[in-house]
């Protein structure tokens, strides 16, 4: 696991590194800049010698004058626009600009640019590359003029851009920003923030590079992250072990209860990637009128067909049917293409009432049934949800606008609440578990964004959980392996082509792939 940090944790070394061990802010700055520089160079391509520095009245700006001066030293043709009076400058900002001033003097490829109207931003046009070095950790989420117009005026640019320790406009305790900065390349100054990595952060970061201000990474050790970027080995650590004695029955036995006369499609999808990832019994339980339809394309999952009164969707009555296997079973997942008649509402709060103890995962149109039911009318301890935000949002009863501008508050009320897990599925996915620990897939790309593609991933979990019985470990490497496919499928596609059922087919050889 990466550990993430907060903006308080990030002020707080600061200021450790100013009081406790002696170094000034000055010489702080002087490390970042450089750093800076060095990371810009390697991971830019100049198409001419000349760079943009845009700052503010803060620290950030300070950073930002600094990085233009190591710049110009080095030969390159430096604009600075500073997005602020002379007179707002202070301390090591004010320093470091002085120092930059001062050098103009005598290096005529600095120009230093006070922004007043509009038409200043003409300086920043044709540059090879723009370094956003405006607000930092200071913004709110919400920019106000003239920084917002300055912000939206940047993003229509096709020089590379690189923001300094955060773009302008995010902010970065809740990964929101309604107007930001939009990088190429974020240079996370001391430590990697969490805010950095979900949300708008992810939409809006591009690559993501920890930079050096000089402290000891064992400074970051006596903090206690609670959010965590999953890597690879981690997802491959939680992999569920096969010993030499196994069989089809110990080997984990999946339920899926899903698909209707309406979506009958989604009911494959999640026992064919149960069954593909290991788990050795997956039974497919669903309504009689779509057997034909469905058994074509299911691998080798047992199917127990339901009817009552000749409805073509789970109700209440049909678990008597379904008894035996429901208490055979390890894991219960529920939702994919169920449809959200009445009584499938009432068919899933039978199921809550009748088999407490159950493992259960419930993903589409359970999470909606819940909803309807209520989160406080039955036990939901170790329960596994998995909605995408739209789903989500329904789910707590609030504002889809107001769910998303902080998406770690309301995930973390939702386990508090529930004492479940929560697979917050989305660009990128994240797991909450029940102690509030947020864990932030690190694979993933847009070509997942395709019907189907959540159903193949309850049933990866739900093969995963029944396998080890370690909810915890099998979240991350569900979530990860899911999205690891569908990257190792750009190898040969786009991310236009990517289907769902490409991710499924490719489930085997991505796990070969992640063990390696």
């Amino acid at each position: 696991m990466i550990s993430l940090y907060n903006n308080d944790q990030i002020r707080e070394s600061d200021i450790f590194a100013i009081n406790e061990l002696g170094i000034p802010g000055s010489i702080l700055m002087e490390n970042a800049s450089l750093d800076c520089y060095r990371i810009i160079c390697d991971n830019v391509s100049f198409k001419d010698n000349s760079v943009v520095i845009v700052c503010g009245k803060g620290n950030n700006g300070g950073d930002g004058f600094a990085i233009a001066r190591h710049f110009a030293v080095n030969g390159f043709k430096v604009n600075v626009l500073v997005i602020a009076a002379l007179n707002e400058l202070k301390g090591d900002s004010l320093l470091n600009y002085n120092i930059l001033n001062n050098l103009s003097l005598y290096n005529n490829s600095i120009k230093i640019k006070f922004y007043n109207t509009s038409d200043d931003l003409t300086f920043i046009d044709n540059s090879s590359c723009i370094i956003d070095a405006i607000l930092g950790s200071g913004s709110n989420g919400i920019l106000t003029e003239p920084i917002k117009s300055v912000v939206e005026y940047l993003n229509t640019q096709k020089s590379n851009k690189v923001a300094v320790d955060i773009p302008t406009g995010l902010n970065v305790n809740t990964g929101y920003g309604e107007v930001v900065f939009n990088a190429d390349l974020t240079i996370s100054l001391a430590e990697l923030k969490a805010g950095l990595f979900y949300g708008s952060g992810y939409q809006y970061c591009g690559k993501i590079i920890k930079g050096n201000i000089g402290l000891d990474k064992r400074h970051f050790e006596k903090y206690l992250p609670s959010e965590y970027l999953i890597e690879q080995k981690d997802a491959a650590d939680g992999l569920p072990l096969r010993n030499k004695t196994i069989h089809k029955y110990s080997g984990g036995k999946v339920l899926v209860i899903a698909g209707s006369e309406k979506y009958p499609g989604a009911a494959y999808l999640c026992a064919n990637s149960s069954l593909i990832t290991g788990a050795g019994a997956t039974t497919l339980a669903i309504p009689e009128s779509i057997k034909s339809l469905v058994f074509p394309k299911l691998l080798e999952s047992v199917v127990s067909a339901y009817s009552f009164n000749g409805l073509g969707f789970f109700t209440p009555e049909v678990l008597s049917q379904l008894d035996e296997v429901i208490q055979k079973s390890d894991v219960i997942a529920i939702g994919c293409g169920l449809g959200r008649e009445e009584k499938t509402i009432a068919g899933i709060e039978k199921l809550l009432s009748d088999y407490k103890n159950k493992q259960i995962i419930f993903d589409a149109d359970a999470l909606y049934c819940i909803s309807k039911i209520g989160l406080d009318k039955y036990d939901l301890s170790n329960k596994v949800f998995t909605p995408h935000l739209a789903e989500f949002s329904s789910l707590i009863n609030k504002q889809l606008g107001e769910v998303k501008k902080d998406l770690l508050k309301h995930g973390r009320e939702f386990v508090k609440k529930t004492n479940a897990y929560l697979v917050l599925k989305g660009a990128p996915t994240m797991i909450f578990y029940p102690n509030g620990k947020v864990f932030i897939n690190s694979t993933g790309n847009n070509g997942m964004a395709k019907f189907g593609t959540g159903d193949v991933l309850t049933g990866v979990i739900a093969s995963f959980i029944a396998q080890s019985g370690n909810v915890k470990k099998s979240l991350i490497s569900a979530v990860y392996l899911h999205s690891f496919s569908a990257d190792l499928l750009l190898k040969t596609k786009t991310e236009y082509g990517i289907t769902a059922g490409d991710i499924l087919k490719n489930l085997p050889n991505s796990i070969k792939v992640l063990r390696n």
